[in-house]
Order: C-alpha cells, then structure tokens, then sequence
C-alpha cells in the first residue's frame, strides 16, 4: 500500500541527506600524535649529543683520575674539569696541572698501542659520550703539574728542595703529607718543545723522573700532547673546588727573564719612537708654512681677509 505524505514517519522526515563533500574525522588520532613526539624526542638526543661532542672538542671535558699519583691534591675517583681553550689565549705555565697524552712520551700503563676505535659508528658514538662524562675512555691520558718548561734548569735536590734556574721551591702546599720532594735525584735541562711534570704524591708518582732512562727526551712529554689545564675538581661533593697554582710558583725569581724581556723590548721602542717625532718634525714645520703661503696668496688675490662670506 503506497505510503501518503500524512502517514510519514517525522524522524524519517527530519533526518538530512548526508553531505558528499564533508570530511570524516580520524577515529583514531593518537599513532601519528606518538610518531611525532617521539621524531622531536630523537632530535633532542641527537642534539644533546652533537652539542656535547663540540663541547669536549673545542671547550672543556670530564676525567676521571684513575691512581694515587696526585694526592692529596687529588683523589681516586675524582672528576676534574679540563680547560681545553686556555692554552690558545696564554703558554702553559709552571704549577699547572695538565692532562696529556703518552703519544711521543711514556706510551700507554701497559706498554702496549692504544686499542682503534670500534668500527660500528653508533658504539663509537656511544664510547664517545661515556667518555665525555669521565666513565669509560679507550686512550692513555696522564695528569700531572709542570715543574719545567721547556728550556728550565730542573735539579733535584738542592738542599732538600726541586730548583727551577737556580730557584727553590717551597712544596709543602701541594705535596703529599710527609713526602720529600724526590727520593731520585735528577739535572735536566727541559728540552724545546717539552715539558718536565711530576705528580704530588712523590713516593709513588710515575712521572718524569720514572721515564728518564728509555724513554724520548730524558721523560719529558710533548707540549703539543696536552690536552687542557684540569682547573676544577667537580665529583664528589666533599672535594669540588678549585685547582690553583700554588704561590711558589708565582715567585719574581722565576719569571725574570720575562722581565727583562720586556725591558729589552721597551729600550729599542723608546729611540724607534724619538726617531718618528724627530723626523716629524721637518714635515710639520713645512705643512706649516705652506699652509702659511697659501694664506698669504688668497689674502691678496682672493676675497679680502677680514672677508667672511655669507651667513645661511
């Protein structure tokens, strides 16, 4: 039986015709919400990792001391800060405590070569992160204070003290409580290039003094092998401080052929000077007068001399 317009059903009737064009919403929004976050999360590790690499490349970097050799200054364990930038502003300087290493010196603990580096890029990433923060390094590095630079007069001992050129060194600031300053007695003029180092803790310290006898440069190491100035102790909480050089080194003795390098210098400046203002002199006095001359001329020929022009 047909169906007439009264007889209709009302929902039937107030239902609209779906629209062709309109767009269906995603049931389901949360894969590509996951996807994206995690995107912007590897970007911010690689990031973070870049920026690290760069900063212990160009700017400062963790290690870890691995021995006694440097107590009481520091300890087993500690994690000191090195200044990888210093050394391109000023020389090293004696008292600092450096971090080098054995390449063109002392070699590896062991005797033997450096292990290569892994093949696979993501675990030479990985090596390089861990040793960005002090935990694991594949390569020898030592750290020592300097005692010489190159061209230094090094004796041990003179009465009971290391001499620099003839000057002593009080020690007792930094050394080891109770250690001498050498039991082994050494002369070493500190070849160029080079520098003498020896650690705090005397009695045990494999230093210079260890690597005199078949070892390049009577144990001297490269300066070009340092790696940065350690100038800060950061872990463990009970040992963050600062690295100073002690104040012996700091002695006028010790930096007096600095200064008369300097008053060299200033002697053969002065009469370079005088020469210039001696020889100025006669240009200025001819500048002088021919500006004079000119004056003369334009006074006469020109506009009259109490002549001043038009004012705007």
């Amino acid at each position: 039986m047909p169906t007439t317009d009264d007889q209709r059903d009302p929902a039937v009737e107030a239902a609209p015709d779906p629209d062709p064009d309109a767009t269906v919403p995603d049931s389901d929004p949360q894969p590509a919400g996951r996807k994206k976050s995690w995107r912007q999360l590897m970007m911010v590790v690689v990031a973070a990792i870049v920026l690290m690499l760069l900063i212990k490349a160009f700017v400062v970097q963790v290690y870890r001391i691995p021995s006694s050799s440097m107590e009481d200054t520091l300890l087993t364990g500690d994690r000191v800060l090195v200044n990888k930038l210093v050394y391109h502003v000023r020389g090293i300087a004696r008292g600092d405590i450096v971090v080098f290493s054995g390449d063109g010196s002392w070699g590896t603990t062991t005797g033997e070569p450096d292990p290569s580096p892994p093949g696979n890029p993501l675990l030479r990433v990985a090596y390089d992160v861990l040793a960005d923060i002090g935990v694991y390094s594949r390569q020898t590095y030592y750290i020592k204070r300097v005692i010489g630079l190159p061209g230094d007069h090094v004796v041990c001992c003179v009465n009971g003290k290391v001499t620099v050129n003839g000057v002593p060194l009080d020690e007792a600031s930094y050394l080891f409580p109770g250690a001498s300053p050498s039991i082994q007695p050494f002369n070493v003029i500190v070849p160029p290039g080079r520098l003498w180092v020896m650690g705090d803790n005397r009695a045990i310290s494999d230093d210079s003094r260890r690597h005199m006898s078949g070892f390049p440069a009577m144990g001297t190491v490269p300066e070009n092998e340092v790696a940065g100035r350690a100038f800060m102790i950061i872990w463990p909480p009970s040992q963050i401080g600062d690295l100073p050089i002690p104040a012996t080194f700091q002695q006028a003795a010790l930096h007096a052929d600095v200064a008369a390098a300097a008053m060299t210098a200033v002697p053969a400046a002065v009469p370079a000077a005088g020469a210039a203002v001696l020889l100025g002199i006669p240009v200025l006095a001819l500048r002088r007068r021919a500006l004079r001359t000119r004056r003369i001329r334009t006074g006469r020929r020109g506009r009259p001399r109490g002549y001043a022009g038009a004012r705007r």
